[in-house]
């Protein structure tokens, strides 16, 4: 996730405190402490509650009765549902977006694409991965179509780091490659199916990831 020029208070912690929960760095199930997180950012409770109801709609928070606000566990459901709804709406953004791409931005996927194979940790393949989808669906011209791609992203990376560690192989992304290629000829229809599937394939990945780093909760 990226600041905007334009970020409030509340935006930067919530921002900041999804990249924490995001990286593991704070626990599923550890509590969010208002008064601390406010002492921190020098904030009232108000942005810090702000922050809070932002971090619950992306599903990385969740209020419970006399427990106050918690990190959110996650289930193998949650990962398969994320990966249907990733297909889903990345499909509709790309036909969107098709009609202006240009060979300059297909250039720089191609660019994202080779940094994810020489990325020399998860973190970094993450990103590369990321930029990639961003840079095909964003001339969709659907910013609100993409905020809701953005979140589903933030999941995927939540239960990709949640099992990947320090063992890390970077892998070729030949779907990536597909998906330019097909574009490039002019076939949306291909480049659509090989992105529908390539995000679906995502689920089973992160089944056997968060299996070999411990039970998602």
């Amino acid at each position: 996730m990226t600041p905007s020029h334009k970020e409030t208070l509340a935006d930067r912690i919530s921002r900041e405190l999804a990249e924490r929960i995001i990286s593991g760095a704070i626990a599923a199930g550890e509590r969010l402490r208002q008064d601390h997180i406010a002492v921190e950012y020098g904030a009232s409770h108000v942005p810090v509650r702000e922050a809070f109801r932002r971090l619950e709609a992306q599903g990385l928070a969740k209020s419970e009765p006399r427990r106050g606000v918690r990190v959110a566990g996650f289930s193998q459901s949650e990962i398969r549902e994320v990966a249907e709804m990733r297909a889903a709406l990345e499909t509709l953004a790309l036909r969107q977006a098709a009609p202006h791409l240009t060979q300059a931005i297909l250039d720089l996927a191609e660019d994202a694409t080779s940094a994810g194979d020489k990325a020399g940790d998860v973190q970094a393949w993450e990103e590369a991965n990321r930029k990639f989808h961003r840079l095909i669906l964003e001339p969709c011209r659907m910013p609100r179509l993409l905020r809701s791609i953005d979140d589903l992203h933030a999941a995927s990376a939540r239960f990709l780091f949640s099992g990947w560690r320090a063992e890390w192989d970077a892998p070729t992304d030949r779907d990536h490659r597909a998906i330019l290629s097909a574009l490039r000829s002019g076939d949306v229809n291909g480049a659509c199916a090989v992105l529908a599937r390539h995000v679906q394939w995502t689920g089973p990945r992160m089944r056997a990831v968060t299996n070999r780093g411990g039970e998602a909760r």
